[in-house]
């Protein structure tokens, strides 16, 4: 199984034992049949959460360590772009032969790019944010995780 993993999950597996805990035990990202992936994107998320907190050398690796143990996807692909576009269109309720069949959605620039890239990649996208929920099914296997408190 290939998971893309949002911004908010590589969060998760640096700050929150229990969610982590969870996502572990239900669905093993990490675990040597799957593959975890990660957009450029959120590389460029994270990097610049780690400079506006001023993270020190312990997280930076940490970070680090953690990109390693994924695969990196980039968005410079003619595939990947062209998805970007539908994707826009289609949570815009402006592709005609997908109707959205609901009011518009706005989607942030890096969500539409992490969206394409779990589409083009062919993966589950493991998220804690409900803005790809109408995507869910029609573009991407969704797989929405609640914070365990």
């Amino acid at each position: 199984m290939r998971y893309l993993l949002d911004t908010n999950i590589v969060l998760i597996y640096l700050r929150d034992k229990k969610t982590k805990e969870y996502i572990d035990h239900h669905y093993t990202p990490f675990d040597s049949l799957n593959i975890p992936i990660l957009s450029v994107v959120t590389l460029g998320e994270i990097k610049s959460l780690g400079i506006r907190n001023n993270w020190g050398e312990k997280r930076i690796a940490a970070v680090d360590n953690f990109f390693q143990q994924c695969v990196i996807t980039d968005i410079n692909s003619k595939d990947v772009i062209s998805k970007y576009g539908e994707i826009d269109a289609y949570s815009q309720g402006k592709l005609n032969s997908k109707p959205l069949g609901t009011t518009a959605r706005n989607m942030g620039k890096n969500d539409l790019w992490i969206a394409a890239s779990a589409v083009v990649t062919n993966s589950k996208l493991l998220t804690t944010d409900k803005d790809f929920s109408h995507l869910n099914k029609s573009y991407l296997d969704l797989v929405l995780i609640e914070l365990i408190k």
